[in-house]
């Protein structure tokens, strides 16, 4: 009697090639896989598209990917997942830190194990390798071109976003209020909400009631944008108040095309997920080619409206497989 075995494997998502298709060196043995990580901030839908990217890099090289996301977004989950890769033995991890300022420590002491490099938010005083990403600066200046569009005579806004600890929020911040410099449009403040989407709704709503004569609300982060205009159609002001947002979410991108939302500037976070890929299986085999001088790997924003949305989606359809 022929007895079948079943084994469930049970644990965290692998991405990338198994070992039936590790190459073998010149004296025949089998070469160990390189293995690099990728942690995400939160669990926004960003990140799925990020996932596709590492997976492509994934295939191209040859190397097996763990794709971390922190269930609730926090830097004591970050902090915790980074332990982990390295007690597994990844040869390097590509991270968007959710507080980089007081995450310096842990960073630095990941980085004496394994390569590290930084994507999407970076942390300059630590000792990553390299930054993979937006200049979130000149993607804030970008928005906040886009909002001197949509209010031509000015206005008051607010801005949205998870935490204003995370570099990437303090940049778009900074470079928004560059943009509006010497404009009539007027910031009246900044409300946050730990990456939990049910605040963020209530936020935009709250702040309607608090300053009914808002004119524009901007989110910073990528759920934001959905968020925002969740809680203006529960107020009754869709189509009233402006919103402006970042990143592609499918929310996003059709309220963009129904005109519930003017625009969204997106930062292209699949090749976030390939080029960090990329750059960790080369500097596993020592390669440091991939790192520029000024370790800074910067991927262009883009401003999506609804003259571009529906060639953008398509785009971006077909690079995560959804078309």
């Amino acid at each position: 009697m022929r007895t079948v075995v079943l084994v469930t494997l049970l644990g965290f998502v692998l991405i990338g090639c198994g070992a039936p298709d590790v190459p073998q060196n010149q004296g025949g043995t089998r070469e160990t896989a390189v293995k690099v990580a990728f942690v995400t901030n939160n669990a926004s839908d960003f990140w799925k598209i990020a996932e596709a990217g590492t997976r492509k890099a994934s295939a191209e090289n040859g190397c097996e990917v763990l794709f971390r996301i922190p269930p609730t977004g926090t830097a004591q989950e970050q902090q915790q997942i980074v332990q982990d890769l390295v007690t597994l033995g990844v040869s390097g991890i590509a991270i968007s830190p959710k507080d980089p300022d007081n995450q310096t420590a842990m960073l630095n002491q990941a980085a004496a194990s394994v390569n590290l490099v930084t994507q999407d938010s970076d942390a300059p005083t630590s000792q990553r390798l390299c930054y993979v990403g937006t200049d979130n600066f000149e993607a804030g200046v970008a928005a906040g071109e886009l909002i001197k569009n949509v209010l031509p005579e000015g206005g008051k806004i607010m801005l949205f976003v998870g935490t204003l600890d995370a570099q990437n929020a303090q940049d778009r911040k900074k470079g928004i209020e560059k943009a509006l410099e010497g404009s009539a449009i007027t910031i009246v403040d900044t409300r946050t909400d730990e990456t939990d989407r049910l605040k963020a709704k209530e936020n935009a709503q709250t702040a309607l009631v608090a300053h009914p004569d808002l004119a524009c609300l901007v989110g910073l982060w990528s759920y934001n944008g959905p968020a925002i205009l969740s809680g203006v159609k529960a107020s009754g002001n869709a189509g009233q108040v402006k919103i402006v947002c970042f990143d592609e979410e499918d929310e996003t991108l059709q309220g963009v095309k129904d005109g519930l939302i003017e625009g969204t500037i997106v930062q292209q976070p699949f090749e976030f997920g390939y080029r960090s890929v990329k750059l960790l299986f080369a500097l596993a085999k020592d390669d440091h080619s991939m790192v520029p001088e000024n370790k800074r790997i910067i991927i262009p924003v883009k401003t999506i409206t609804s003259e571009n949305v529906d060639v953008f989606w398509a785009e971006l359809k077909e690079q995560t497989g959804k078309s």
